[in-house]
């Protein structure tokens, strides 16, 4: 630590804290003694030195005493909690956003360093030549250049004036430490690499910005996926495996008014709930107030004026979406070609060895948010709830804080407590003194992917030739030499992405094409469209949001969240609450829907514009006293003209906590802070209420199977981590989406390593050739299909009224029968599944538990995945056995294909009381600190994984009373 530090390290003076009692203190310490034995050897024998048990804890930060920060202009106060959460008080914004900079590095920086390699595509300055792949495709996308761009001409001068004070912070922290000063895994690498950690920008915080609005980016994986499937299924074959969305029984976000094609706004209906206080505007000049009337009244016909538009995105919103991969392969090189199938293959594997940064590479990302009126409450007033569902890391991806100015003045403006990304300034979910946000993704679709017909001379675009844009990118790489890349653009800025991966230079070698599309030549290359590939505005949304004082203050902030575009749930002191759909959406030519890769050489395909923000579904006040987010779809079709994706959630969750809230309510019935805790909760299986019904009428001669059957009587549907139950039909599941449909979808598809027999494809034999071909899966087991998500629950509940499909066929397999209808193929699986589980939990189903099989593993994202067996055991905890599911509101999803462990969860909760803001209540799924041996690394795991809550204090004096640590800092 730097010599103008006046105390030790503050984590000694906290070990007598409860948190830090924990039933794990034993594992830390026998890995410290582990870590201990490891180095010595290691330096001794290979280095001719030695780490000491100093050097293991140098890098904890100092939480007491008091430290000189050059740059402040006065006094900053950092009270931390037991849980090591931290509270800064300052007086001005400069040195607040100064002092939140430096206390996220002392607890977070090496989780901030790599995650600033990652985005501007330098993973391999610390990782070696391992990360050259995955530095191309990242350059290629060019996040860092989008994010300097952004600092340079679209933020405000305040905004850059705070991530200039929060990167003065973090530098303040790095001043004077080495690596090993800094965290245990810098100390690891320099045995492998010379790396130092450099100085902080502000891009570097920007560019996170990206990474989150890549995972979050919608439907491309869909997109993708739609054409993989056109190399063994018919159009009607995708269609019902993408079915409509459930309008009339899953309801979507926006229930109360349309969009008015006279005013080109989306308007709600004067008969909703009144407007409280100054939220009559939307600030960003649309009428939100009595303007409604005139937007409801007489647009029936308007909006069906509009009807072109509307039809085409009812086209593409359901199973026709399957048609639409059809028709693109009509028009274009073979949607149904092998050469396509090529492409999108490699550029899967492409994306798919991309680091995660909050989600599981787009897949299976979902939340929950939802808030209740106060007339329906205990209190009077408003409760918010939201848990985001990303994937499962350590540490985990939130960093729990407040940011209070003493007296909030022109001088400094916030007063803010919530969820933070450590490396960026402000709070990104969360409350202030009068309002409460939280957020889940909105899932509209904005990327698309476009098939370009490469010459020598550039792309064919409009029958001519257009040059493409390029720039050389320089790759260092730890420990060996450096690599020079070419990046090629269109001239309206999309990348080409098949330059990324070897498998995508031989493009299209055999793609079937029409005479409509040009001729293949070399093959056709994969560009991106993207809308966080345009510089925005929404670091200015982040900051205007943590200091909005209303509706009007809040739609103001959401109008500058350009990307990723999120749900945005509201709700305030004076008793109102709002939702409202923000970000940068384009809208499509009736060509094209965005479900499946356009042909790039038709202007037809391009994008035509941006829906305007005063067009953008909202809601406020609505009559029935509450609001609901999980990603379902935001507004009934039929309401709206365009089409925000095709490929919605399918609310199975949102409609379950609308249930729960509506048997609460109902009667006069109110819901305390805890009910909504208890509704987070909900571990309800909602494909199992539709399928064991029919699982108990299946007879079944085997004695064995009809023991696992019976373990389904009298079950309710809840799946504990104790559940037997819950194991069985989870197994039954997972087998019957195998049987059904996992067997018969294209290698591309399937688990990675799971071999099969399969018809010959693209065959140029003789028609009675029944020759079989081994085909092995080639995708990671948490990314493959069908993974039993929602849209799964769809496919199978349509399917359970045709039990003659052909779907529902499968053959025999050694002693197993075949199935030709519904009822043998679920005999089937009920067999296969009660074999899986004597397999992996006994014979005895009653030692069989949901647990045994749903356990959450904690991976360090780096060294704890690849790193030295040894380090992963240093650095990685677990696993919990925990309660919940795949599509439960207690969202702890698992992959169906790849197996049971857990891929993501809640990333936190939190329920906001705002009647009283100090009654409010969080948790975070691991803990304040990324460094491994710090009592506060996962010491919130057990709370979260039991459902615990931990307490909230926002007001000074209930910070003052919750503060085991005061760290001064000095200017």
């Amino acid at each position: 630590m730097p010599p103008n530090t006046t105390a030790t390290t503050g984590d000694t003076a906290t070990t007598g804290a409860a948190p830090a009692k924990s039933g794990r203190k034993k594992g830390r310490k026998a890995r410290l003694l582990v870590l201990l034995l490891v180095l010595a050897v290691i330096a001794g024998i290979a280095y001719g030195g030695y780490w000491s048990v100093s050097a293991v804890r140098a890098s904890l930060p100092q939480t007491t005493g008091s430290i000189t920060l050059d740059g402040l202009s006065g006094p900053v106060d950092v009270k931390r909690d037991g849980n090591g959460i931290p509270q800064i008080y300052a007086s001005s914004d400069a040195d607040l956003f100064m002092a939140q900079g430096y206390v996220q590095a002392q607890d977070r920086f090496y989780e901030m360093d790599v995650r600033r390699h990652m985005t501007a595509g330098r993973l391999s300055e610390m990782f070696g030549k391992s990360q050259v792949k995955n530095d191309e495709f990242l350059r290629t996308l060019g996040w860092q250049r989008v994010a300097k761009q952004e600092y340079d001409t679209k933020l405000s001068a305040s905004a850059k004036s705070y991530l200039d004070a929060y990167s003065k912070g973090v530098n303040a922290y790095l001043k004077g430490k080495s690596g090993k000063d800094i965290s245990l895994e810098y100390a690891a690498l320099n045995l492998t690499n010379d790396y130092t950690p450099q100085q902080w920008t502000p891009v570097d915080s920007i560019s996170w910005l990206k990474a989150m609005a890549w995972d979050l980016r919608g439907n491309m994986q869909d997109e993708i996926d739609r054409a993989l499937m056109t190399s063994r299924l018919g159009p009607q074959q995708i269609q019902d495996l993408y079915p409509e969305y459930p309008y009339s029984r899953n309801k979507p976000i926006v229930q109360e008014g349309q969009y008015s094609a006279l005013t080109k706004s989306f308007q709600q209906s004067a008969a909703a709930g009144t407007p409280v206080g100054t939220g009559t505007t939307t600030g960003t000049g649309t009428n939100t107030g009595t303007t409604g009337t005139t937007g409801t009244t007489g647009t029936t016909g308007t909006t069906g004026t509009t009807g072109t538009t509307g039809t085409t995105g009812t086209t593409g919103a359901t199973g026709s979406s399957a048609g639409t991969a059809g028709a693109t392969g009509s028009g274009t090189s073979g949607a149904s070609g092998s050469g396509l199938t090529s492409q999108l293959g490699g550029l899967y594997n492409s994306l798919d060895d991309l680091p995660t940064a909050v989600g599981v590479n787009g897949q299976g990302i979902g939340s929950n948010s939802w808030v209740v009126g106060g007339r329906h409450t205990i209190s009077g007033k408003p409760l918010l709830a939201n848990d985001p569902h990303l994937e499962a890391s350590l540490p985990g991806v939130w960093y729990q804080m407040g940011l209070h100015c003493r007296t909030v003045s022109a001088k400094c403006q916030y007063d803010v407590t919530g969820y933070t990304f450590a490396g960026m300034p402000g709070v990104i979910i969360g409350h202030n003194a009068d309002i409460a946000w939280g957020m889940t993704n909105s899932g509209v679709d904005v990327s698309d992917l476009y098939l370009e017909k490469v010459t020598a001379g550039g792309y064919l675009y409009d029958g001519k030739v257009r040059p493409f844009k390029t720039r050389q990118e320089t790759i260092k790489v730890a420990g060996g030499a450096a690599k020079t890349i070419v990046v090629r653009e269109t001239q309206d800025g999309m990348p080409l992405l098949s330059d990324r991966d070897d498998e995508l230079v031989q493009v299209g070698k055999r793609a079937t094409v029409t005479s409509a599309a040009p001729d293949r030549g070399d093959g056709y290359g994969i560009a991106l469209k993207w809308t966080a590939l345009e510089p925005g505005a929404s670091m200015d949304a982040i900051f205007a949001l943590d200091k909005a004082g209303d509706w009007k203050d809040f739609r103001a902030a959401a109008a500058e969240f350009d990307v990723p575009s999120q749900n945005l749930i509201y709700a305030d002191t004076r008793n109102n609450i709002g939702y409202t759909l923000p970000g940068r959406i384009p809208t499509r030519s009736a060509a094209d829907d965005g479900s499946v890769p356009a042909p790039g050489w038709d202007s037809k395909y391009r994008w035509t514009g941006y829906i305007q923000q005063g067009e953008l579904p909202y809601e406020y006040n609505p009559k029935r006293g509450y609001i609901v987010t999980a990603n379902q779809a935001v507004v009934d079709k039929d309401k709206y003209p365009y089409t925000l994706t095709t490929d919605w959630g399918y609310g199975t969750r949102s409609q379950r906590i609308t249930d729960l809230i509506e048997s609460k309510i109902k009667g006069g019935g109110k819901i305390s802070t805890d009910d909504m805790r208890q509704m987070q909760l909900d571990d309800s299986s909602e494909i199992a209420k539709l399928m064991v019904p029919k699982l108990l009428k299946i007879n079944l001669s085997d004695k064995n199977v009809r023991d696992a059957q019976k373990l389904l009587e009298g079950w309710d549907y809840t799946q504990d981590s104790d559940s037997a139950a819950a194991a069985y039909f989870n197994a039954v599941w997972r087998n019957v989406l195998k049987l059904a449909f996992g067997n018969k979808l294209p290698k591309e598809l399937r688990v990675k390593g799971q071999c099969l027999w399969v018809d010959k494809i693209d065959s140029t034999g003789p028609v009675d050739d029944n020759t079989k071909v081994r085909e092995c899966g080639m995708r990671a087991a948490d990314q493959a299909q069908p993974d039993g998500g929602d849209r799964w629950f769809e496919v199978v509940r349509d399917l359970m009224n045709k039990p003659d499909s052909d779907w529902w066929k499968t053959p025999k397999q050694g002693t197993r029968p075949a199935a030709n209808n519904m009822d043998q193929l679920f005999a089937r699986a009920m067999i296969d599944a009660r074999w899986e589980l004597t397999a992996k939990l006994g014979k005895d189903i009653d030692t069989w538990s949901w647990g045994r099989l749903h356990r959450l593993f904690l991976k360090n994202q780096t060294l704890g995945t690849d790193g030295p067996k040894v380090l992963q055991y240093l650095l990685n905890r677990g696993p919990w056995k925990l309660n919940g599911g795949e599509a439960a509101v207690d969202a702890t999803g698992w992959n169906a294909a790849g197996g049971y462990n857990v891929v993501w969860v809640p990333s936190m909760r939190m329920v906001v009381n705002l009647a009283d803001l100090d009654k409010s209540k969080w948790i975070n799924l691991t803990g304040a600190s990324g460094h491994a041996f710090s009592a506060h690394y996962t010491d919130q795991t057990d709370k979260w994984a039991k459902g615990e809550l931990l307490p909230w204090s926002y007001s000074s004096k209930a910070v003052d009373k919750s503060t085991s640590d005061t760290l001064v800092l000095k200017p």
